[in-house]
């Protein structure tokens, strides 16, 4: 960074780097790798260690569980369909996931499961694009009988734990719908059913579908749904501090751990691991519109539908007001105005950040987002989980410390 054609200061620059290893010299966080890119320019910070202990150091080629950072790489293979029209966005899903034909829905959230009406209209594959199908993660309905029956049949876990494909769509085919189709808003569950609708569009595993599409053709050679043996050692364990004392508790060790071995469902919520270079390659192919070098991935209006506001106010009053009451642990993530496809798109100036900014970030420690008002791609990576302050206060302060550095 710094001063020529970076379009950065030299002591924006240095702010940068001193807050970044701030939070690594005082122990809130054990190690970092960031990276920012602007026009070209990129510029990585890889600081402090793979364990809280200490240890082998952060590395610029080290992988991490991408978590909810999932969502927006993941809903390239869909936009791939749908350029190809295999599927389209009025197109009913129940002809490829029968299990959520005829749905029924709970007549208020905190409903017994058996308290409901149908649906007033069936799932479209713009229900799924959008996280509006009527079933997602609701924190403000956790103790509900619908989202304990959730929990207790593994539809809604951040990564590894679901069941195979089909199983999980036979889970979910049993219970009712939180919302009507269209009606609002709701995080996680909608991109893993999106990855199962691709799946059983083109016959192949989503994996498959989605590296020979979107991976491959972006060079994102470390970005998958498991860690291959040979590379586990660039794995750091993943850390939920603990709430009321900040100790370091090990949510999941590399060798042996949740990301060691293929899973039995690819995740297209929260289940990819990468780099920050994989992670740049495809946030810098969308600020491209499309196009990788001289291969085009995606279509130019495909990349605007996902990075564009698709939801009416009345759809995304929920996420909002969640994004609101969280700021005690978001510090302001999450308030961006509106949702595209997987990822969230600014459409109010509420901090450093221009309006048409997108991206996202994920409960594992993770952030990326592109701004192509500047052309600027930001990517923070972290060992650490979002469940204290610290870790989503350092997330706030990378982007403020980056876009104060921009001198243009």
């Amino acid at each position: 960074m710094g001063q020529g054609n970076s379009g950065f200061s030299e002591a924006g620059s240095r702010r940068l780097h001193d807050v970044l290893a701030g939070y690594v010299e005082s122990k809130k966080i054990p190690g970092l790798v960031a990276l920012v890119d602007r026009g070209g320019h990129t510029h990585v910070e890889a600081l402090g260690t793979m364990r809280h202990e200490g240890g082998a150091p952060m590395r610029r080629d080290t992988v991490f569980r991408l978590a909810s950072v999932s969502k927006p790489i993941t809903t390239a293979a869909a936009m791939v369909l749908l350029d190809e029209c295999r599927i389209h966005l009025d197109d009913l899903v129940e002809q490829w996931l029968p299990e959520l034909a005829d749905r029924q829905v709970l007549t208020r959230p905190d409903a017994a499961l058996e308290d409901t009406v149908p649906a007033r209209r069936p799932i479209s594959v713009r229900d799924l694009l959008t996280s509006t199908f009527g079933l997602g993660m609701d924190l403000t309905s956790i103790d509900t009988p619908l989202m304990q029956a959730v929990f207790e049949q593994r539809l809604a876990p951040e990564g590894t734990a679901a069941p195979e494909p089909d199983e999980f769509m036979r889970r979910l085919g049993a219970l009712p719908l939180m919302h009507q189709p269209g009606a609002q808003w709701q995080y996680q569950i909608s991109n893993d059913v999106l990855a199962v609708l691709v799946s059983r569009v083109t016959g192949r595993s989503f994996e498959t579908f989605l590296r020979e599409r979107v991976l491959d053709p972006l060079g994102m050679k470390d970005t998958g749904f498991h860690v291959p043996a040979g590379k586990i050692d660039r794995l750091p364990p993943a850390y939920v501090p603990d709430a009321q004392t900040g100790e370091f508790t090990v949510w999941d060790e590399a060798v042996g751990g949740a990301y060691s071995k293929p899973p039995a469902f690819q995740s297209g919520a929260g289940g990819l691991v990468s780099t920050v270079d994989d992670t740049l390659a495809y946030f810098r192919m969308l600020l491209g519109h499309g196009k990788h070098g001289s291969e085009r991935v995606l279509s130019r209006p495909a990349v605007e539908l996902m990075t564009t506001n698709s939801l009416t106010a009345e759809q995304n009053a929920a996420r909002n007001a969640l994004a609101r009451n969280s700021v005690h642990i978001s510090f302001g993530q999450g308030q961006h105005g509106g949702w595209g496809f997987g990822m969230a798109v600014r459409t109010y100036r509420g901090d450093y950040a221009p309006v048409g900014q997108f991206g996202w970030d994920g409960g594992a420690g993770t952030a990326a987002f592109a701004d192509p008002v500047n052309q600027l791609t930001g990517v923070l990576f972290t060992q650490v989980g979002l469940s204290v302050p610290d870790p989503a206060r350092l997330v706030q302060d990378f982007w403020t410390t980056l876009y104060q550095a921009i001198d243009d």
